[in-house]
C-alpha cells in the first residue's frame, strides 16, 4: 500500500505516525500545514487525511479533527518508513557487559537482560523459552499434610525445582519413601522424559515391584512437569502503567498482566517469533496475546552457536513505543544471549 500513496500522502501520513509516536496525541490540519515543508492549506491537507482514513491508515479517536495511525498504518509504518537507528560503540559496551557480568546461571543472565531492556526502552522486558530437560541427580517426595506431598527436583547442574502435587486417599510417609527410592534408582543421569518411558514400560510390565498407591505416586512424580513447559521472565511490568489516560487503558493492561500470569498463548508467541530470523514485531491484535491491551510486542530469537533456538527475548510497551530505537537494542542483546550461550 505504501506504493500507492503519492509523495504528499506519504509525507503527511508519516509526519501524523512520528509525532503520535513522540507525543500519543492526534494531531489535526491546522498544525500539520505550520509543521511541513509543503505550502498546504488546513483544506489540502484534510482532504488527503481524510483520503488516508478512508484506506484504514488513520483514525479520529475524539470528534475533533485530529487524526493517529491505525494498527494497520502502525504496520505500514514499521515495515515500509521506519528509519531505524543505530547504537552506539559506548552503547554496545554497556549492554554486553551487564548481560556478561549478570551472574553465574543462563536465568541469573536472560534476568538481567530483561531489567536492563526495560530501563533503556521504558517498556516491560520479556524472555520465552521452553524449559530445558536437564538430567537429573535426585527426585523425593516431601509430605506436607494428608492429602498434599512436595515434589522436589535437582538436577545435575544443581537446579532445584518444587511442585506440589495433591495425594490419593492412604498415602503414608512408608508410601512416600518407597516411591523415592524407587524413582531414585532410576533417575540419576536421565532427564524426566527419558526416565519416563522406561518406567512406565516398567510398571505395566511387572507392577509387583510397588504397591498400587506407590505406583501411581511415582506416575504423578514423573509427570510434574507437563503442564508447565515454558520458562517466563518479565521486568519492569509497572512501566505498563505510565501514562494511562483512562479507565478503559488500565482495564486493557490488567487483562495484559493476567494473560501473562496464566501464561496464556506464550507457545504460539514463541513459535511464531522462531518462523523467521531477526527481530519480530507483533502491533495491537497481530498477536492474541495482546489483541485487548493496545499492546506492541518487539521480540528476537536467542540460540546456540549450532543455530538451535532457545527462546525469544524483547519488549512489551504501547503501540507507540520507539520502534527505530527499541529494534536495534533488542536485536543486539538476542546477539550477545546467544554468543554466550554458544
Amino acid at each position: 500500500m505504501i506504493q500507492e500513496l503519492n509523495e504528499r500522502s506519504r509525507q503527511i501520513f508519516r509526519y501524523i505516525v512520528e509525532s503520535y509516536l513522540e507525543t500519543g496525541e492526534p494531531i489535526g490540519s491546522r498544525t500539520l500545514s505550520q509543521k511541513l515543508r509543503y505550502n498546504l492549506s488546513p483544506a489540502s491537507i484534510r482532504n488527503t487525511m481524510s483520503d488516508l482514513e478512508q484506506a484504514g491508515l488513520l483514525f479520529s479517536p475524539h470528534t475533533s479533527a485530529g487524526r493517529v495511525p491505525t494498527e494497520a498504518g502502525l504496520r505500514m509504518f514499521v515495515d515500509g518508513l521506519l528509519e531505524i537507528g543505530n547504537l552506539t560503540p559506548d552503547e554496545r559496551q554497556s549492554i554486553a557487559a551487564r548481560v556478561t557480568e549478570s551472574g553465574r546461571t543462563v536465568e541469573d543472565m536472560l534476568t538481567e537482560a530483561t531489567r536492563m531492556l526495560s530501563g533503556l526502552s521504558h517498556c516491560a522486558g520479556l524472555v520465552l523459552a521452553p524449559k530445558q530437560d536437564k538430567p537429573l541427580r535426585h527426585v523425593e517426595f516431601v509430605g506436607l499434610s494428608d492429602t498434599r506431598a512436595l515434589v522436589v527436583i535437582v538436577t545435575v547442574d544443581g537446579t532445584v525445582e518444587n511442585r506440589v502435587i495433591e495425594l490419593e486417599p492412604g498415602m503414608t510417609p512408608s508410601t512416600l519413601r518407597q516411591a523415592t527410592n524407587y524413582l531414585n534408582a532410576r533417575v540419576a543421569g536421565r532427564t524426566i522424559a527419558e526416565a519416563r518411558g522406561q518406567i512406565t514400560a516398567e510398571l505395566e510390565r511387572n507392577r509387583a515391584e510397588l504397591d498400587l498407591l506407590s505406583a501411581r505416586l511415582v506416575e504423578a512424580g514423573l509427570a510434574v512437569r507437563g503442564g508447565d513447559a515454558m520458562t517466563l521472565i518479565i521486568s519492569g511490568q509497572a512501566r505498563l502503567l505510565e501514562e494511562l489516560s483512562a479507565v478503559e487503558d488500565l482495564e486493557r493492561v490488567r487483562r495484559l498482566f493476567d494473560d501473562l500470569e496464566a501464561k496464556r498463548d506464550l507457545a504460539a508467541l514463541l513459535d511464531r517469533a522462531q518462523e523467521a530470523e531477526g527481530v519480530r514485531i507483533f502491533i495491537g491484535s497481530e498477536n492474541q496475546l495482546f489483541s485487548l491491551s493496545g499492546s506492541s510486542v518487539i521480540v528476537a530469537p536467542f540460540g546456540t552457536a549450532q543455530d538451535q533456538i532457545l527462546g525469544v527475548i524483547g519488549v512489551i510497551g504501547p503501540t507507540r513505543v520507539n520502534y527505530g530505537r527499541v529494534i536495534p537494542m533488542v536485536d543486539y542483546t538476542a546477539k550477545v544471549i546467544g554468543r554466550l550461550i554458544g
